[in-house]
């Protein structure tokens, strides 16, 4: 077996994909062979691959770090939230089927095998693969049949490393409450923990490694400082879009995006937050949509007919009406695309209840969801000069 180390977390965004990518393009410049390994993910940001299936977007880009293309053993289980409490199951790139988050649980044992598989078959060969963990080991509420976190470490007999986001304060609580949840067997396979996301004078934390050591034996692997440049890259999961906007520019496009429920592969809206001159703004749940935008644009949802109710349940249907009576623009992604149309049907229930949706009514064009999914990768070139 090759060399391998876990990073799971104290909690939800707290860098792991981040580390996983910085770790594995480090250990590549060292001549080491490398691979990036999530057991279960979830998100609805997605990536397709060179074998044909989907996987987590952290982990193409993890991938790219490595120097290779993505494959599906990179993520064996993506689950992909849909309308209502049910999640769609993509099992090694393919769909597997949806369940609600019981029926889920009680699935996961019968998906460890096939899990193992894809760890042991990406690992043949290579120096080290890098896992990612998933929220968080302290949810032992969730630990009776885990592939995610220590039910994986322990299956697949892998070193852990905590990472803990200081950022969000409690750092210390946070590491020592993760140790003291585990069970005893489960705290042996720790071996330390990171300090991430940390602004300012870092020996104002030089008393801290010697409380955590008292209470839980842990070494301190280091302090990372607060990583600006991490915005440019694609986000894991819908959390990082919880951000606050900048505000203030002038002279600038304004882009507002509604955050729906259900928001898909959102990493679409990166190269406009890149573009110099363009402002994109997250329209928060309870907020209006800025008379002063220039473009609406409705991303892509998982659960198109059920965002679209919840769209119009916020007035978003009125604002966006209003904005193209004043000459506004409105665009489309994917299922935003969908609901500028006439209507939405969902015959066989694919992302949720079965039926029919009325759409915005900004487009002649009519939606009817089927099961099969074409995916396919593409490239393109950026045309614009002066």
């Amino acid at each position: 077996m090759p060399g391998a180390l876990m990073l799971q977390g104290t909690g939800s965004d707290v860098g792991k994909s981040l580390l996983v990518a910085g770790l594995a393009r480090a250990c590549l410049r060292r001549g080491l062979v490398v691979r990036p390994f999530k057991p279960q993910n979830m998100s609805n940001n997605a990536a397709v691959t060179t074998d044909g299936g989907e996987i987590g977007r952290a982990q193409a880009l993890q991938a790219r770090a490595c120097g290779i293309a993505p494959t599906v053993d990179m993520n064996p289980v993506l689950l992909k939230p849909q309308a209502g409490t049910e999640a769609q199951i993509v099992l090694r790139g393919k769909v597997f089927g949806k369940a609600g988050a019981r029926d889920y649980h009680r699935l996961k044992p019968e998906l460890m095998p096939q899990v193992l598989d894809s760890y042991h078959r990406l690992g043949a060969g290579v120096d080290l693969v890098l896992v990612e963990g998933a929220g968080s080991p302290a949810e032992v509420n969730l630990r009776a049949g885990d592939i995610a976190n220590m039910g994986f470490a322990e299956a697949a007999d892998v070193p852990v490393v905590l990472v803990a986001d200081i950022d969000r304060g409690g750092v210390i609580a946070s590491l020592v409450g993760t140790h003291a949840l585990l069970e005893p067997q489960e705290q042996a396979r720790l071996h330390g923990y990171i300090i991430n996301k940390f602004r300012g004078d870092t020996s104002l934390f030089d008393p801290a490694p010697a409380i955590i050591a008292e209470r839980t034996g842990m070494e301190n692997f280091g302090i990372l400082p607060w990583f600006e440049a991490a915005r440019q890259l694609p986000a894991e999961d819908a959390m990082a879009l919880e951000q606050p906007a900048e505000t203030g520019a002038v002279d600038v496009i304004r882009v507002a995006v509604p955050r729906l429920g259900r928001i898909a592969n959102f990493d679409d809206l990166d190269p406009l937050g890149a573009e110099p001159g363009v402002v994109v703004t997250m329209v928060q749940p309870g907020q209006t949509i800025p008379a002063d935008s220039d473009i609406v644009l409705l991303p892509g949802s998982k659960a198109v007919r059920a965002d679209l109710d919840a769209l119009r349940a916020e007035g978003w249907d009125i604002d966006i009406h209003a904005h193209v009576r004043r000459g506004g623009v409105v665009v489309g992604i994917c299922g935003g695309y969908q609901m500028l149309g006439q209507r939405i049907a969902d015959p066989g229930g694919i992302e949720g209840p079965a039926g029919e949706s009325r759409g915005l009514g900004l487009l002649d064009i009519d939606t009817v969801l089927e099961g099969a999914k074409t995916l396919g990768e593409t490239t393109g070139i950026e045309t614009t000069t002066g």
